[in-house]
């Protein structure tokens, strides 16, 4: 299991970021993280693939560890040799370079079963097959999505950290993204999904956190998360009798009454 105990991380010895998180992603399975703008996920995420550093970030106390071992002093590079992908928000391709140099950069921590991995990827993703020398750049927003995941599989990994891949993205483009994540999973990846899309992200998760101001919140079944009627109200949009919310001002509402709300 990849997990995290008591988390507390900061930025620039100043920005209190997370406040004693724990959380865990078993083996196999598909773990959805929500949450507003600000509230710390990202920033979970970077504690996970070893990603604070750049940002001038520092676990302060707790611990992250994989099977029970300390792993949250080890850099990006390592966790990745130990199983641990992160898709960054935005896609973040190399424009510059054709497809298919990007999913070979991919495999930096694990060239040994190059072509297998490649073959999986252009299984997954046949557009990439298509557009495997054009330039990285000249891709469509879904098609650059389905490049950065690709990119993260091409070693293998056991955990995959996905943040927004839906974010920017045509509904159609959402929905072929989400099957994805569930064949992905359904190959044997743990999948960490971090998504403003609550909706597509409790359709495929088999447990779920809501993080707000760096604190977790609700931590349940997805299936209860959908039930449940602060979640319905103030992440899916929808009343108590499951109609969308019919004003703004009513949103307000919702959010000033959620129960866990201090």
């Amino acid at each position: 299991m990849l997990a995290v105990q008591n988390l507390e991380v900061v930025y620039d010895d100043v920005v209190l970021a997370l406040r004693g998180v724990s959380l865990g992603v078993p083996d196999g399975r598909i773990v959805a993280l929500l949450g507003a703008n600000g509230g710390g996920k990202s920033t979970l995420l970077r504690s996970l693939s070893g990603l604070l550093g750049v940002h001038d970030g520092e676990i302060r106390k707790g611990s992250v560890t994989l099977d029970g071992d300390r792993v949250g002093h080890l850099g990006p590079s390592a966790l990745a040799r130990r199983g641990i992908k992160h898709v960054l928000e935005g896609r973040r391709v190399f424009k510059e370079l054709s497809a298919e140099e990007n999913l070979r950069v991919g495999a930096y921590a694990d060239r040994r079963n190059l072509k297998a991995n490649l073959e999986r990827v252009y299984g997954l993703f046949p557009v990439l097959r298509d557009r495997r020398d054009g330039q990285a750049g000249l891709l469509s927003g879904g098609e650059q999505q389905m490049l950065a995941i690709g990119r993260a599989l091409m070693s293998d990994p056991r955990y995959l950290l996905l943040d927004e891949p839906s974010l920017g993205l045509a509904p159609k483009i959402v929905e072929q993204i989400r099957d994805i994540v569930v064949e992905i999973n359904g190959q044997g990846t743990g999948i960490l999904l971090v998504e403003q899309n609550a909706t597509m992200a409790l359709e495929v998760a088999h447990h779920g956190y809501v993080l707000e101001n760096g604190r977790v919140v609700m931590d349940r079944p997805a299936a209860e998360l959908r039930e449940d009627a602060d979640v319905r109200e103030f992440y899916l949009g929808l009343g108590a009798e499951g109609e969308a919310a019919s004003s703004f001002r009513n949103v307000k509402h919702y959010r000033r009454r959620k129960r866990w709300a201090s």
